[in-house]
């Protein structure tokens, strides 16, 4: 709802916005690649135990068969997209026609045209299928999103039982709620985090790790799962929402644009 400034940006989606025309990496399309990611993290920390597990992956959507898809529970989904995936918890809940379908569809789908991020232009598009992480009572483990400004860790954002109350909350680095909602949609007022939701136990595995990463980036979001007390890499975000989810209250904006130095 605002006019863009690129010449002078000040606030922190328009620094996205900046960043998105103007950072070039040769391994920013490795690290926006779903599949190609895993080995440039394994080579930057040295050990690969914090990858999600691949079951399977192809370029072919015909190759999405029983054959192929035989590890339960899975998670399938490109390697190119966001938001684009399916869960399985046994092979009887897989209809294979449509999956195939849904797959074909996933590797047509040209995410650069859609978000208008520079990294997702020429990744080779292929379908991945990797072991569903579930915690001791069977339930999806929370997603923790660190935040890193400049290689300073500023703020986790974590989405907490995904399949049931779904909460949204923002926690600083000692974990204090930040009182603030940065997301998709239209509310007008910040929706207080009314869910205590726990430290993890692999937070400081986590913001090791993160730290790492964030060297190479001047904003960059390292998304984890902690399963029952051990960590694993979800995924690595260059442009959180493509800088264009909204900040209530609008402040937090301008707040985290200050800190985010482009000339660093």
């Amino acid at each position: 709802g605002r006019r863009l400034n690129l010449k002078n940006p000040t606030r922190f989606n328009e620094k996205l916005q900046w960043l998105k025309l103007n950072g070039r990496h040769d391994y920013y399309p490795i690290c926006a690649d779903k599949f190609a990611m895993k080995q440039w993290v394994a080579e930057i920390l040295g050990t690969d135990e914090y990858n999600v597990p691949v079951y399977f992956h192809t370029s072919n959507w015909k190759d999405i068969t029983s054959q192929t898809i035989n590890k339960f529970p899975c998670i399938i989904k490109p390697n190119h997209s966001s938001h684009d995936f399916i869960i399985f918890r046994s092979a009887k809940d897989v209809n294979w026609k449509q999956l195939q379908r849904r797959c074909r569809f996933w590797l047509k789908r040209d995410y650069f045209m859609e978000s208008q991020e520079w990294q997702y232009r020429d990744i080779p598009r292929q379908i991945v299928v990797e072991q569903l992480l579930e915690t001791k009572t069977g339930k999806i483990p929370n997603d923790y999103k660190l935040n890193y400004l400049n290689g300073e860790l500023e703020f986790i954002y974590v989405s907490y039982d995904r399949e049931g109350l779904n909460a949204r909350c923002v926690f600083d680095t000692k974990w204090g709620v930040i009182p603030f909602y940065w997301g998709n949609s239209n509310q007008q007022e910040y929706t207080p985090c009314t869910v205590e939701i726990p430290k993890p136990k692999s937070i400081e595995i986590m913001k090791e790790i993160g730290g790492k990463i964030s060297k190479y980036f001047k904003y960059v979001r390292v998304d984890f799962y902690d399963v029952d007390g051990k960590p694993y890499i979800g995924e690595i975000t260059l442009h959180h929402g493509g800088g264009c989810d909204r900040f209530r209250p609008k402040e937090y904006d301008k707040y985290y644009g200050e800190k985010l130095n482009l000339e660093a």
